[in-house]
């Protein structure tokens, strides 16, 4: 199984986790989708968005894959007025990663990141590796040391 960034980011961060490929669907990239192909609970799958603040500018959202984001709520610990979702077209140039491969470590900058509380509801969790069929499995703890991330409400 090849390594990815997310990947080597732990490895050098000595952040334990597990590589856990799945069969992908190109017509359904849906988090929901994923854990019924993978055999995952839905409720330890984590789907990583990209959101544009109208004062802060980017930065990354880490959510049950299971919900949808509260805008509203994003905006309040994000320090912003105002975000929206990035437009499809701008992830890849942005962050290095494609929809249904997005992976809040090893983006091409270092943006902000929040990760929804329910996270540390689980003793593991399971986010994208940074390409289509592969997963991450790691403790909710490790990835906010790997990302710096903060903790907040966003669902």
């Amino acid at each position: 199984m090849k390594k990815t960034n997310a990947a080597r980011i732990l490895d050098r961060l000595k952040i334990n986790y597990e590589l856990i490929e799945y069969i992908v669907d190109e017509a359904n990239l849906s988090a929901i989708h994923l854990a019924e192909t993978a055999g995952i609970p839905i409720s330890k799958v984590y789907k990583t968005l990209v959101l544009e603040g109208d004062k802060t500018g980017y930065f990354v959202c880490v959510i049950p894959g299971g919900k949808e984001i509260d805008l509203k709520k994003a905006a309040l610990v994000s320090s912003n007025k105002k975000v929206a979702m990035l437009k499809m077209k701008d992830l890849e140039p942005l962050t290095g990663y494609i929809r249904g491969g997005c992976s809040p470590l090893g983006m091409k900058k270092n943006f902000p990141v929040y990760i929804d509380t329910a996270a540390l509801d689980h003793e593991y969790i399971y986010i994208s590796a940074g390409v289509r069929g592969m997963q991450i499995k790691l403790p909710p703890t490790g990835l906010i040391l790997a990302c710096r991330a903060n903790e907040a409400s966003l669902t």
